[in-house]
């Protein structure tokens, strides 16, 4: 092993001005988002007696990273939108950006009318430093606003998510948490290291979960080592232990995702199950508020609690989210406000720590497992578990078993991530090995090696060429932009 000699200090600090702010500081915000204080529980203005429904709507926002600046230089998509309008719909550039600031709008009005509104966001890495990158401070500071100052944090969520938007089911698992990792740093630097604090649920890109044994295992221990209390899921990517869907009214209240690695090992996190539809449809027009008055109380543990009707869609595309969400939005908190007491909007950690608060077990959620699991287990058997036993058994099962596989399950279930993107996926995995193979032994050694600039910069490399859009649009440019960016990471590499 050779060691990297480090560069002059003039270099280091030019070097570091350019890069995002992604690692350095693992162990520090380890402490600090390890704790179960409650976030909402001391401001909320809801309760549950007074509630027999709820709902949590979350807005998903991303841009993608790409090598198309001056000497391809790394930009945001949305300078490339703003520079090449002829294109597509890139004249939609200047509505986006607005997307992405308009909720530090919305927030302060409805507060100001005496409404008690809800939002949760979820923002990649990518397009927070695609903002920064372009001086886009007025976005910034909308998103500042609304995190930042106590006024309007009860009403505001923020999700974390994997840095550069990668789907965890085709992402290196030793990748997982430098994802996971790099998105809390980076939104620190923005944000502060409070709000950083206050993020406790998590948004996986594309609702995609993982449904390999070993791969589920380490995101789930991934997210709790990093803090996470729960995770958003796709209704359709779980199943329960008996390889049966969820039961109907179990949608709608916190279950407790288990996952069971190939050792044995189980580990297990809340999940909150995002209802299937059409998903900017649904939250553009409001629909999880016209579905929760349709809903009632339940039991958990002979604990009656209110239901709670989760969805999440993009903030941002199309022309449904657009303008639909702008007009039918706000309407609703007025509603609200002027009805009283029935149904209310409710963040995912409000909804669990109000939950806590009436003393319910978490121990009594409805249990469940990524799809396609159960399948493993059945055909394993009473047997001990071993790695060899469940890679012959996912083996047969995908000789036999057309409608098995080991994709994992997101919102675009009609598409794959892996089928027919070879071209991105090794030289992913490659480049992933090769960044282990050279960091590990260092940071072992010297865990300060996270804070070098050549570490910085080999790892953004890594994270981008892991953005899920290289794949999700296709072969051709895209698949390009993923080659160079595996062509600049390997050269730093060598």
């Amino acid at each position: 092993m050779i060691a990297t000699a480090p560069l002059p200090h003039s270099q280091q600090d030019n070097l570091q001005s350019l890069l995002p702010n992604l690692a350095g500081r693992e162990s520090e915000l380890a402490a600090l988002v390890n704790h179960s204080d409650p976030i909402y529980l001391p401001t909320t203005d809801l309760r549950l007696e007074n509630i027999y429904s709820s709902f949590a709507c979350a807005l998903h926002m991303h841009q993608p990273t790409i090598p198309a600046g001056p000497q391809g230089a790394l930009i945001s998509n949305l300078q490339h939108m703003f520079e090449n309008p002829g294109d597509g719909d890139n004249h939609n550039a200047e509505v986006f950006a607005w997307c992405y600031s308009r909720m530090g709008d919305f927030i302060p009005e409805l507060v100001s009318a005496g409404c008690s509104p809800r939002i949760m966001l979820d923002y990649s890495g990518n397009l927070l430093w695609g903002l920064q990158q372009m001086g886009r401070d007025d976005v910034l500071d909308n998103l500042k606003k609304l995190t930042c100052n106590p006024q309007y944090q009860p009403y505001v969520e923020w999700l974390g998510t994997m840095w550069s938007h990668a789907v965890a089911p085709s992402t290196p698992i030793p990748d997982l948490k430098l994802q996971i990792q790099a998105w809390q740093q980076y939104f620190a630097s923005l944000f502060g290291d409070e709000a950083l604090k206050r993020v406790k649920g998590f948004s996986p890109p594309e609702m995609h979960l993982p449904n390999h044994p070993d791969t589920l295992f380490e995101y789930i221990k991934a997210l709790k080592e990093c803090g996470y209390r729960w995770l958003m899921v796709q209704e359709h990517s779980v199943e329960r232990l008996d390889g049966s869907g969820l039961w109907h009214d179990d949608k709608y209240i916190p279950n407790q995702l288990v996952a069971r690695n190939s050792k044995g090992e189980t580990i297990s996190i809340t999940a909150l199950i995002k209802t299937q539809g059409s998903d900017t449809k649904l939250v553009a027009q409001m629909q999880p508020y016209h579905e929760a008055k349709g809903r009632g109380r339940q039991e958990i543990g002979g604990i009656s609690v209110p239901s709670c009707v989760t969805q999440i869609a993009d903030g941002e595309n199309g022309g449904v989210m657009m303008n639909e969400f702008a007009r039918d939005y706000q309407p609703v908190w007025h509603e609200l406000k002027d009805q009283g007491a029935g149904v209310a909007g409710i963040h995912g950690t409000e909804y669990l720590e109000l939950l806590d608060a009436a003393g319910v077990n978490p121990d009594d959620y409805p249990t469940c497992q990524a799809v396609g699991q159960h399948k493993i287990w059945n055909k394993i058997g009473t047997d001990a578990v071993s790695p060899e036993k469940v890679e012959t058994a996912i083996k047969e099962l995908q000789a036999t078993d057309h409608q098995f596989h080991m994709d994992g399950a997101s919102w675009t279930d009609d598409l794959s991530w892996v089928k027919g993107y070879e071209n991105v996926l090794e030289p992913m995995n490659q480049l992933s090995a090769m960044f282990h193979q050279k960091y590990d032994p260092l940071v072992q050694a010297d865990p300060s090696t996270t804070q070098r600039p050549d570490y910085q910069e080999a790892l953004l490399y890594v994270l981008l060429v892991e953005t899920s859009c290289f794949r999700y649009w296709g072969q051709g440019t895209w698949t390009d932009y993923a080659r160079e960016l595996f062509r600049r990471g390997e050269d730093l590499l060598k």
